[in-house]
């Protein structure tokens, strides 16, 4: 099956460490990131992996090359500037005519990504979205007041939570549709413009198996998870 990797992305929120590699090759351990998001996806049969690379891309091509070290084939979607999520996605569309995988490629996953695709097709949608409770807590306390500004009620330190998106998506290729061609785009725009058309979108919910690299608080944490799981292996 095929997949696709967006890889493309300046990384600025963990800067100065992407000053000179590009986000998914962080390294955990002796690893870049990505290289586990290979395993993972190889795992469960995608072998047949499109990059869309795009920022400090050579990094990335001269570590994977074409793949076969990896037991991959990998095919790479080269983008001169950033294009957004979506915008990268759809350099990919000349390359795909059946459901596929997509995924980011600075973030960790361990969850039965099979499971994902059995419901995907059972549920018949043409876009499923893996997604995770979160809950944030605020720093302060929340007080409630009526009309007159009378208190009614104080919150200390209320928690809020919902499903966020994780990044891994399986999609019939009608998403290209939404997207429009040469222009900065996000995932999030490309999905409300399918909501809107009354595309059937199902949301997968996934209790763990997914570690964020999005900035330098969540890069430090990823990596101290990697060194107690390294620890419990030893």
């Amino acid at each position: 099956m095929k997949a696709v990797i967006l890889a493309a992305g300046l990384g600025t929120r963990l800067r100065p460490y992407t000053l000179f590699l590009p986000k998914p090759m962080l390294p955990l351990g002796e690893r870049p990131v990505l290289e586990y998001v290979l395993d993972w996806l190889k795992k469960f049969g995608f072998t047949d992996i499109y990059m869309c690379v795009g920022y400090l891309r050579r990094t990335i091509e001269e570590y994977f090359k074409d793949g076969s070290e990896f037991s991959v084939k990998i095919n790479y979607i080269r983008t001169s500037r950033p294009m957004g999520t979506a915008g990268q996605l759809k350099s990919a569309a000349p390359f795909i005519d059946e459901a596929f995988l997509c995924v980011y490629g600075d973030t960790i996953f361990d969850f039965n990504l099979q499971d994902l695709v059995n419901k995907h097709k059972e549920k018949k949608a043409d876009a499923t979205i893996a997604l995770k409770q979160y809950k944030v807590a605020l720093k302060y306390g929340l007080i409630d007041v009526d009309a007159d500004c009378f208190v009614k009620n104080w919150r200390e330190k209320p928690e809020f939570g919902g499903l966020i998106n994780i990044g891994c998506y399986f999609m019939e290729p009608k998403i290209f549709n939404y997207i429009p061609e040469g222009v900065v785009y996000s995932m999030d725009l490309a999905f409300q413009n399918m909501i809107k058309s009354g595309a059937r979108i199902y949301g997968y919910v996934v209790e763990d198996g997914f570690i964020d690299i999005g900035d330098k608080k969540s890069y430090a944490l990823a990596y101290r998870k990697y060194l107690e799981r390294l620890g419990k292996i030893l």
